[in-house]
């Protein structure tokens, strides 16, 4: 009698868990879900381009809904028959900064885009959303998807790989994939060597050094006819795998991919959580954007570590740049709306930032008594402005690389927090 109370505990329990809801509506594969997305700087639309079959699923079976309210967009799954919500993920795009600057406001553009989420085992529907100028997610774009589909696409192309760094499941970790950009076919040995920088320079910053056992990453091998990227400012164009780009939105430093799908197609050959490229170049810059994918020069004479982790940063969990001026946007951080990332606040909505963590009498905003302090505070200046938008830390990791090498307290819990997510 007892030996069958405690199985029928053990199995109530495991009926009760997220990997049981995974089982119920997913196999262990990817969906992934192509499309344009379209606009202006004040209209988006959504356009169905295709659905292909992947091999490998690298997210968590149990953190299926996300709670953390990060992102400007995010996508919804809902089971066909029942209705019920059984993924959703926040994200970002290129097309979204797009929007924030003066072209936007001249013509209308398209950006390829692609989401990826467990394969289901019947009919759903998806959902997409974006958030409005009060920061509220509406609705733009719906569409039934059927898994049995002759239509979704089960080719793709088979791409060598390599580990890096192994700690276990890929559904238990955070998973990054690491590809080149600009590499040619006799310069694999470089990019094994790159992808061994990022990843010795990855865990020497905290919290991802003490939480080392809870990541893989993986390198996939794509070589380019041609190295490096495209500098359009000295009129330098290459033939290279994802045509990836400075010059982006006219700011030099600015290095991106345009064509995300292509990014995808690379990726596919590893079980991933985060895609970060390495650009076979020396000239300072890159970027990344939250659950996109993040990019940067592999040979900077100097911090290259240090941009790696600024940059992933901004990939993993969507953390906003704290330093004033260095960009394009307009009206990035809206006056009256909480900025959804974890390290910023306009004061709209900070009690539910980290004023529960600052010191008793802590003044809001908080005057900088020095130049370097380490203080917790409100200090004003961050998010490309220097009024109305307010930093934790008067230098952190996502301020000031040159002289600072650490994250401060407030990032460094929310790094945590995504991480926990992730290897549930």
């Amino acid at each position: 009698m007892m030996k069958h109370l405690c199985i029928l505990i053990v199995l109530l329990a495991y009926f009760s868990t997220g990997k049981a809801q995974f089982e119920k509506y997913f196999f262990d594969k990817t969906l992934r879900f192509d499309y344009y997305h379209c606009g202006n700087s004040t209209e988006d639309h959504y356009y169905y381009d295709k659905m292909m079959e992947e091999p490998f699923w690298g997210g968590s079976k149990v953190s299926l809904i996300d709670n953390t309210g990060y992102g400007n967009y995010e996508f919804r799954l809902y089971d066909l028959e029942n209705n019920e919500l059984i993924y959703s993920r926040g994200f970002c795009t290129l097309f979204g900064e797009w929007q924030t600057i003066d072209e936007a406001k001249t013509i209308d553009k398209c950006f390829p885009e692609s989401v990826v989420m467990p394969y289901p085992r019947n009919k759903t529907r998806i959902e997409f959303l974006s958030r409005n100028k009060k920061g509220i997610f509406e609705k733009k774009f719906e569409y039934i998807i059927d898994p049995e589909s002759y239509f979704i696409k089960r080719d793709r192309e088979k791409l060598p790989t390599f580990d890096l760094v192994y700690s276990g499941a890929p559904d238990k970790k955070v998973d990054i994939v690491l590809i080149p950009e600009g590499y040619t076919a006799d310069q694999l040995e470089l990019f094994k060597a790159d992808c061994q920088t990022f990843t010795d320079a990855f865990f020497t910053y905290s919290p991802y050094k003490e939480n080392k056992n809870k990541f893989n990453i993986r390198g996939v091998w794509a070589p380019s006819l041609e190295a490096g990227p495209d500098i359009p400012g000295e009129h330098i164009w290459n033939k290279t795998r994802l045509e990836a780009s400075y010059y982006t939105f006219g700011s030099e430093r600015y290095q991106m991919i345009t064509d995300f799908q292509k990014v995808r197609d690379v990726a596919a050959n590893a079980p991933y959580d985060y895609i970060y490229v390495l650009s076979n170049t020396a000239k300072y810059g890159g970027g990344a954007i939250y659950n996109f994918y993040g990019i940067s020069a592999a040979h900077h004479e100097s911090e290259t570590g240090k941009i790696y982790i600024h940059e992933f940063g901004h990939l993993f969990l969507g953390l906003g740049d704290e330093y004033v001026g260095g960009s394009e946007y307009n009206d990035f951080y809206p006056v009256g709306v909480e900025p959804w990332e974890a390290n910023l606040t306009t004061l709209v909505d900070f009690d539910k930032k980290w004023k529960n963590m600052l010191a008793p009498g802590t003044k809001i905003p908080t005057p900088v008594d020095k130049p370097n302090s380490e203080k917790l505070g409100v200090y004003e200046g961050g998010g490309y402005v220097d009024k109305g938008v307010y930093r934790p830390w008067v230098n952190c990791m996502m301020n000031n690389i040159h002289t600072i090498d650490i994250f401060c307290p407030v990032c460094q819990k929310a790094i945590q927090g995504m991480i926990d997510f992730q290897c549930k």
